[in-house]
């Protein structure tokens, strides 16, 4: 271990020498959290991704930049909450019939405890196993603890007064109490609580009042129990038999944290705040839900509302928009958001089409959440975790009768996409004759038997049939890639790539929503890694008419390509289909690339890497490819069946359609 420690810096001298006196001052943190080899692959990828970026490679090996901080996480040991999030919730719903949010937290220092803070509760990002504890055990005990604390805590009590050690005694009782009230209802968690009160520490405590304190809280939890302190005996007992009574009122606990602390107090062993918050029962929280101060209002805490329900939308008429909206301050984040049925203009008397609206002027597009995605970097064979962001903007919307005209100008095309979609719908219900295991008897192929049986003849065992149901079980996005070099001219024609591009996808769309296939059109292009811009002209759910035509008509071209990170988007997608068999068919004009990224070679081999990922799902990628110089690097991006290279540009809108045929049939 020794040894392969210091290779680790021998090697990171060498090729990041200037992070490694930031990760030295770190090291304590980097070693209780990761192990030997997860340390040399966090360290590695820094290295590796920063080598001449100074300024961000100090960042990485400081803890201080989002990409150092997401890959100890990935790296780290125990059970990550990320993983046992949903089990939590739904634990939890399960007990008390309601949900809870939780929310991880780093538990950056030593003396690090959960706590509730604007009726969220708050856990650590990651927990070990202790002494044979799972993880998840810890995380369930925890969160039970402070949901308890959150269902039969009613009001809160005042700080007001009182010293932080006395705090700490009266938080103690208040924890027994809402125990004692847990417990009644779920007796499991009595034993799931023990178990954890009842764990021996290898280091003794840095006070001997800090362990009889934690025998103590078993005595509170667990009647049956008793210590060598006889005077706290009799406190355990008279808790217990009045608790009772009490159960309700933390008023109980108040009064009776104070007596603990005056047993303590008139024994001269009050340890000081620094021993008291290393309170070794892990799964407790530090209480501060149960106290108030003069200048925190209780009830001033955010409760927590689901992303569906905190914006309404109205649609109303153009009357009661001008007269009743008077908030011009109000933000994307208002809850109450109204739009008009009509088109409201500056001026209302005028009705030309070169009319400006107040949306035209005044609005803003509307981005969607961001998506965020791994990206593969192949110089040290590890993914770069969230480091794509995709945001899906709304379509540009132009003329639907420049879609039909294409249909009109391709005519020909347009006759033999009817010959495709006779051929390729779906037949139906099928019979099937000559079967020997069929499902039902075929009259003639039994009475052709009786009769070489009746002539002395073997007869054919063949004399059943079944009726089959023949469907195609498909769906396909067809990924269009919409970056700059698109609205280049093709060769001497006066046609760009990307009005080619519209023709194509106008055929193809013709042709699957004749035979029934549900699909969808989608386009993208990129500015960085932190913008890939994603466009969605027509959705599973929709079929191809006017509002689908008008997107499609009105297709920009423009930025760059980063096409591992739309591959992965539109994967996404197609996984929410029931179909089993699902194909992304990309549509591109050249190689991945885009302006934050100079290796030519980085952005190929995430395509390749986005292949192999959808390919492993289920999802199988086929590229058509204008790029004539494309077979340098097609074949190992999508493999060696997966691509075609168009070397006449024009005839694209003519081959989109047929490929799709070859490829379905």
């Amino acid at each position: 271990m020794v040894r392969g420690y210091l290779t680790l810096i021998h090697q990171l001298a060498s090729t990041a020498a200037r992070g490694l006196r930031p990760m030295l001052m770190h090291i304590d943190e980097l070693l209780s959290k990761l192990t030997l080899s997860g340390l040399r692959r966090w360290a590695q990828f820094g290295a590796k991704a920063y080598r001449r970026d100074y300024n961000n490679l100090t960042s990485y090996f400081s803890l201080e930049s989002a990409d150092s901080r997401a890959m100890l996480e990935k790296e780290r040991r125990g059970v990550l909450f990320i993983k046992v999030q949903r089990k939590l919730n739904f634990y939890l719903r399960a007990l008390w019939g309601r949900d809870f949010f939780i929310r991880p937290t780093g538990a950056e220092y030593t003396d690090f405890r959960p706590y509730v803070e604007d009726r969220i509760l708050y856990v650590p990002d990651a927990l070990d196993d202790i002494e044979g504890i799972e993880g998840l055990e810890i995380y369930r005990a925890t969160v039970a603890h402070m949901a308890a604390h959150m269902m039969y805590t009613n009001k809160s009590m005042s700080a007001e007064q009182l010293s932080p050690a006395q705090m700490f005694f009266i938080g103690l009782l208040e924890d027994a109490r809402v125990e004692y009230k847990a417990v009644n209802e779920f007796p499991g968690l009595k034993k799931l609580w023990c178990s954890l009160m009842m764990l021996e520490h290898e280091e003794q405590a840095e006070h001997k009042t800090m362990s009889i304190l934690e025998g103590f809280s078993l005595q509170l939890l667990d009647e049956t129990v008793t210590g060598d302190d006889e005077q706290l005996n009799n406190f355990a007992a008279k808790f217990h038999s009045e608790i009772k009574v009490n159960q309700d009122d933390n008023h109980f606990a108040w009064l009776m944290g104070i007596e603990l602390y005056n047993i303590f107090e008139g024994r001269k062993e009050v340890p000081s705040l620094r021993i008291l918050e290393r309170y070794r029962v892990d799964y407790r929280d530090d209480n501060r839900i149960i106290w108030h101060y003069e200048d925190i209002d209780w009830d001033m805490g955010v409760e927590y509302m689901a992303a569906s329900q905190q914006q309404i939308r109205y649609e109303v008429s153009p009357l009661m928009m001008a007269h009743e909206v008077d908030c011009e301050l109000a933000g994307d984040d208002a809850q109450v958001i109204w739009t008009c049925k009509d088109t409201m203009r500056f001026y209302e008397d005028d009705l030309t089409d070169d009319a400006k609206s107040f949306n035209d002027a005044w609005g803003k597009e509307p981005v969607s959440d961001p998506y965020h995605y791994q990206e593969w970097d192949y110089q040290i064979q590890l993914h770069r975790p969230d480091w794509a962001t995709v945001y899906e903007r709304r379509a540009t919307k132009g003329n639907p009768e420049d879609i039909n005209n294409i249909l009109l100008e391709h005519k020909p095309i347009a006759h033999r996409i009817r010959q495709i979609i006779d051929l390729l719908s779906p037949a139906g219900v099928q019979r099937q004759r000559g079967l020997e295991d069929g499902d039902e008897v075929d009259l003639n192929a039994a009475i052709d038997a009786m009769i070489a049986i009746r002539m002395g003849e073997q007869p054919s065992p063949r004399i059943t049939m079944r009726n089959v149901l023949n469907t195609r079980d498909l769906s396909v996005v067809v990924l269009l890639d919409l970056s700059e070099s698109t609205n280049e001219f093709v060769g001497d024609s006066d046609k760009t790539i990307l009005q080619l591009t519209r023709e194509a996808a106008t055929l193809v769309s013709t042709a699957i929503e004749g035979i029934g296939d549900p699909f969808a059109l989608h386009g993208f292009a990129s500015d960085g890694r932190h913008d890939v811009q994603y466009y969605r002209f027509k959705d599973f759910n929709q079929h191809f008419d006017d509002e689908a035509k008008s997107r499609l008509a009105g297709m920009k071209g423009g930025l760059s390509t980063r096409m591992g990170a739309a591959l992965r988007h539109a994967g996404v997608h197609l996984h929410k289909q029931q179909e089993k068999r699902k194909l992304i068919l990309l549509v591109t004009d050249g190689e991945p690339a885009d302006i934050d990224e100079t290796d030519p070679q980085h952005l190929r081999f995430d395509t390749k890497k986005a292949v192999e990922e959808l390919y492993s799902t289920g999802v199988l990628t086929y590229c058509l490819t204008l790029d004539p110089h494309a077979d340098a690097y097609v074949k190992r991006i999508f493999g060696e069946n997966n691509y075609t290279v168009i070397e006449n540009v024009e005839r694209l809108p003519e081959q989109l359609p047929l490929l799709f045929a070859s490829l379905t049939a």
